[in-house]
């Protein structure tokens, strides 16, 4: 069953298990898919239908992205488990990190794209929720920062630099560019 499907106790429970699944990027995922969640009601409220079913749809990105996540980081704890004298570890492992950088990295853009969501509702929205809007803002800019630094933990070492950081980082400057202006 889903993490979406699971009664939210639950899920923090399984979250804080002695596992390394679900982790940072299924909870990312879903303070993404909470800031969205705000941005839907704030727009909602003011009148900004397109922010809010585009921020509904970033919702059902991030729900589906910390599913995928934790499916994409299996492949890194096989390869940890195999023997550190094999041959075949450190390719394998370096192939299983550049895969599981990829949900990390769609989280970190999904929340950025949320958090300018949520700076517009903030300013084009209803005034008694700016207040709201501005916590989607800061929460996605969170989430954001969070998956950026799995991305940078996944791949950030490599020679030459694989430019999927930098695109992790631009997200990062996007996402907190929108928590402040969301704020002021």
């Amino acid at each position: 069953m889903a993490f979406a499907d699971r009664p939210l106790r639950d899920v923090l429970d399984e979250l804080a298990a002695r596992q390394p699944v679900p982790g940072g990027g299924a909870s990312a995922a879903w303070a993404c898919a909470i800031g969205a969640g705000l941005v839907e009601m704030a727009a909602a409220f003011g009148g900004l239908d397109e922010a809010g079913a585009e921020a509904r749809g970033l919702r059902a990105e991030a729900l589906e992205l910390a599913e995928r996540d934790g499916a994409a980081y299996a492949p890194v704890l096989e390869a940890l488990r195999m023997d550190e004298a094999d041959p075949a570890r450190a390719g394998r492992l370096e192939r299983a990190l550049s895969e599981a950088a990829e949900a990390p990295l769609r989280i970190a853009e999904a929340a950025a794209r949320v958090a300018e969501l949520a700076a517009a509702a903030a300013r084009d929205g209803s005034a008694h929720l700016r207040g709201d809007a501005a916590a989607g803002a800061a929460i996605a800019a969170g989430a954001c920062s969070a998956a950026a630094g799995l991305v940078e933990a996944d791949v950030g070492a490599r020679r030459p630099p694989d430019p999927r950081v930098a695109r992790a980082r631009e997200a990062v400057g996007r996402a907190r560019a929108a928590a402040h202006t969301a704020q002021a």
